[in-house]
């Protein structure tokens, strides 16, 4: 598990609890992220979740402002570092100074994330 990714949202657990938040700047414009725990019950489940990941698990989700635009991104079943994807938009935090984002229309688009 990252310790860096781990202690960020620790830090943003305490600002915003039940959610985690961070901004960034992409393609020139302010954007943020706010992750959001689904409804899922781990503690309901015999034997557990599959493929928790740096304290996520499927059924979470992210909320990109950006633009004119408010994505909402159910969390990936991928294994490795949390990714968020509709099919069309898809979100990744491995560098926390440059998050993955890139948007699919008939082509990839990355589109560059710096922290503000």
């Amino acid at each position: 598990m990252n310790k860096l990714l781990v202690a960020v949202l620790a830090v943003f657990m305490l600002i915003l609890p039940g959610a985690a938040t961070a901004d960034w700047v992409c393609d020139g414009d302010t954007m943020r992220a706010d992750l959001f725990a689904g409804a899922v019950d781990p503690t309901g489940l015999s034997g557990g979740i599959p493929n928790t990941s740096d304290g996520t698990l499927p059924g979470d989700g992210v909320l990109l402002h950006w633009r004119e635009l408010t994505l909402q991104l159910p969390r990936t079943n991928n294994a490795g570092v949390p990714s968020y994807t509709d099919g069309r938009w898809w979100w990744r935090v491995v560098d926390q100074d440059h998050p993955e984002f890139f948007e699919r229309r008939g082509q990839v688009i990355t589109h560059s994330c710096d922290p503000v």
